[in-house]
């Protein structure tokens, strides 16, 4: 039998360089133009994100003149889901409301080969793993913020239900594929039950649904950001911090005394929490068995590090041995 274990440090994952990415360089010599042209000057220096499991290109790019800019682009050819990804934060971003701790999208371009996304240029990096509680603590203060200005979601991003969407409401289904491959896997029957439940996960708050460290940017002065909007869908407020409380639940960190404290979570329903939990990590279950991509030759370790953080902290809510 499959046991759950407890997810250890991050010994295989090299945090912060899980990224196989498209250099700048390899953007058609137009493209490259036309950013330059968004920049201002030629482009001198692009340092590619090293985070994430992605494989567009995603750089900050400097100018002669110094001028910084985070520009993301992927083929519509070659990479098509991922600037099909990039489209979408597009439309989100050109709908978020401004002075939100969110980078703001300075221009875009889409054409029948590229689709490109011009940021404003964020100093700051990633949260450090093993989480920090002051870092913790910065992360979780920006996710109130974000809840407090987008409760109720702005009606021009036209956000669906998170149960409604397939990514989301779907992922019930990967109990399905537990129950075929390792039957035996202990408490199995209930947890894909409280995953079938995710249509209880209803609010009116635009949540982003995939806040982890490396789409967070803690700035000089300890406030956060929040970066990569391409998913975002209605629901309770409280999802993103469970979501983003995923990794200090399996470095160790007493997330169930952050439930406890903070303001979006304390008066959560401990059962539609749990719902999240199950259908999260069903999700990791089945995803960590996938082939490695090329691109992303990390993701699976990380899909199955989540999948043991979900299940150690969903059992132990339960009381599951």
């Amino acid at each position: 039998m499959t046991q759950p274990m407890a997810p250890a440090a991050l010994p295989e994952i090299p945090h912060g360089a899980t990224a196989r990415r498209l250099d700048w360089a390899l953007l058609p010599p137009m493209t490259r133009r036309m950013v330059e042209g968004h920049l201002g000057s030629p482009v001198v220096s692009a340092e590619s994100a090293g985070a994430g499991y992605t494989p567009g290109m995603a750089a900050v790019l400097t100018g002669r003149d110094g001028q910084r800019m985070f520009v993301k682009a992927a083929s519509t050819k070659a990479q098509r889901a991922f600037a099909d990804a990039y489209r979408e934060e597009i439309r989100k971003l050109r709908a978020m409301p401004a002075g939100l701790p969110v980078p703001r999208l300075l221009w875009s371009h889409e054409d029948d080969l590229w689709v490109v996304l011009g940021l404003e240029y964020v100093e700051g990096a990633n949260p450090v793993r093993p989480w920090r509680d002051d870092q913790l603590d910065a992360s979780l203060d920006m996710l109130e913020v974000l809840a407090d200005a987008l409760t109720p979601a702005p009606a021009a991003m036209g956000l669906a239900p998170f149960a409604d969407v397939d990514q989301f409401g779907g992922m019930a289904a990967s109990w399905e594929f537990v129950a075929r491959t390792v039957p035996d896997w202990p408490h199995r029957e209930e947890a894909a039950d409280l995953a079938r439940r995710v249509g209880e996960l209803v609010g009116d708050t635009l949540v982003h649904t995939d806040v982890r460290d490396d789409n967070l940017l803690l700035r000089p002065d300890g406030t956060v950001v929040l970066c990569d909007w391409n998913w975002p869908v209605t629901g309770p407020a409280w999802i993103d911090t469970v979501l983003l409380l995923l990794g200090p639940a399996g470095d160790g960190v007493d997330v169930e005394q952050v439930l406890a404290s903070r303001r979006l979570t304390r008066d959560a329903d401990p059962e539609l929490v749990d719902v999240l939990l199950a259908l999260v990590c069903g999700y990791f279950l089945e995803a960590r068995t996938h082939p490695v991509p090329h691109s992303s030759p990390y993701v699976r370790m990380h899909q199955d590090w989540y999948s043991h953080a979900a299940w150690s902290w969903l059992s132990a809510r339960r009381g599951w041995s």
